[in-house]
């Protein structure tokens, strides 16, 4: 089985981007803007997040993930991750459909 480290190359749409890989995050997310520019959409549903900064209530859409060879349809959550240095975040669900073993040593 493959492993990933917490910092990925991965593709949304056929668009690179380099992802963090957050495995205490149940849902995936990627930024605003970036969804904005890739069209990505129609809104699916809404999903209840908790945080750090409390809950909030997300956009959620569907998007083509490609990582390592392996392309998966799945479930964003959008949010303003300008501030952020990763505009694209790798939760839990989303890993556990891709198979990888994740080693947070790996680079």
């Amino acid at each position: 089985m493959e492993t990933l480290g917490i910092i990925e190359k991965i593709k949304i749409e056929d668009k690179e981007f380099k992802a963090k890989v957050d495995t205490g995050a149940d849902s995936s997310s990627i930024d605003l803007v970036a969804a904005s520019k890739l069209n990505l959409g129609p809104i699916t549903g809404f999903k209840e997040i908790f945080s750090a900064n409390g809950k909030s209530l997300r956009p959620t859409i569907r998007a083509k993930l490609n990582v390592r060879g392996k392309t998966i349809r799945t479930t964003f959550t959008v949010m303003p991750r300008s501030k952020l240095k990763y505009k694209v975040l790798l939760g839990r669900k989303t890993l556990k459909r891709l198979g990888f073993l994740i080693d947070p040593a790996k680079k």
